[in-house]
């Protein structure tokens, strides 16, 4: 059975054949989807990810914010601050850290977004309450309504958005918890340079940041031992499935593996002698599911953003020898822009 890395790249051997198309082949589909595919985020494949990214997360802070200060919420919108109406905010905002966490967690949180418009109707009834009652703040709980609104056309725009969405083989594999992401560099190195350097899989420590070590174990087989959190590490065997020198390399790791991944590298001679167009097409299984991919983005650890680092460390690599490190790439996750000055030995 045949990965989606495999699929795309088999498409882009042949395009590069029979259409010398140089750039990621895709199925062929109607133009009207295929233009609205260039619209869409091809890491994930769904058109309206950003969008539902965000308003997970809004979900979380808002109902945070209404189940551990509701009395804080009521005043706001222009209710009392009685035991009823804090009970009400309370549970509006486990309702909201519900609906956050739902979004995402999944690959194709399509209705889960729905329900999160099913909640702004709700919302919106409690609000058309509270302005038939005039002993409430009128023009904060209007405010209030405005603000809801607002948030529920975006909720809407976001689950149409998803719902549009052409099958692709992206959310194919979102089905099984797989996220898909794909990068690529131009390297000033001739193809075949690129490639030799690539195909020994010993090489990639030395540009991939949260390797340890690869081992070649014959048979088109190696051993990989990667950094994880908590200053634990992760060891897996990666098979050799695909191997056209100086073109393609393809790999995934063998049945069994605690990390699942798989991937394809192209290397193609870039337009006007510019060297070698470098191509990656991975695909994973995150740690917790997709809500630990998006935490772990925000330390910079999550594995599309980790390739394009590792793109441009390869980069340097080939092109002067060392990697190139500044102060905001010294340290991994949030840090001070400068750091810190080492203190005075007396």
């Amino acid at each position: 059975m045949e990965t989606a890395a495999q699929q795309e790249g088999r498409g882009r051997n042949g395009a590069g054949r029979n259409g010398g198309n140089g750039g990621l082949a895709h199925t062929a589909r109607p133009r009207g989807a295929r233009l609205y595919q260039q619209l869409a985020d091809e890491d994930r494949g769904t058109g309206g990810e950003s969008l539902a990214n965000f308003l997970g997360w809004f979900s979380i802070g808002l109902g945070a914010a209404e189940a551990l200060a509701p009395g804080g919420i009521a005043r706001l919108i222009g209710v009392e601050s009685d035991g009823r109406n804090r009970n009400v905010i309370r549970a509006m905002g486990l309702r909201e850290i519900g609906h956050g966490l739902a979004i995402l967690t999944n690959q194709r949180p399509t209705k889960a977004v729905w329900s999160r418009v099913a909640g702004d109707a709700l919302d919106l009834g409690l609000l058309g309450r509270a302005l038939a009652n005039p002993d409430n703040g009128r023009g904060r709980t209007l405010f209030a309504t405005a603000n809801v609104l607002a948030v529920t056309a975006l909720d809407v725009m976001c689950a149409r958005e998803l719902a549009r969405q052409p099958d692709t083989a992206a959310n194919q594999g979102a089905k099984d918890g797989i996220v898909r992401t794909k990068r690529s560099i131009t390297v000033a190195r001739p193809v075949e340079e690129v490639y030799a350097f690539w195909h020994n899989f010993e090489n990639f420590p030395q540009f991939m940041r949260h390797l340890e070590s690869v081992s070649d174990i014959g048979g088109g087989r190696s051993h990989w031992v990667a950094k994880a959190p908590a200053g634990k590490e992760v060891q897996w065997e990666a098979e050799l499935i695909e191997d056209a020198p100086n073109e393609r390399i393809s790999w995934r790791s063998v049945e069994g593996s605690d990390v699942y991944n798989a991937g394809t590298v192209t290397f193609q001679r870039a337009p006007g002698d510019r060297g070698t167009e470098v191509r990656v097409l991975l695909e994973y299984d995150p740690p917790f599911g997709k809500l630990g991919s998006k935490v772990a983005m925000l330390f910079r650890e999550e594995p599309g953003q980790q390739v394009q680092d590792d793109l441009r460390h390869f980069k340097q690599v080939m092109e002067l020898g060392e990697i190139v490190l500044s102060d905001s790439t010294k340290q991994r996750g949030p840090h001070p822009a400068q750091p810190n000055e080492k203190p005075v030995e007396l």
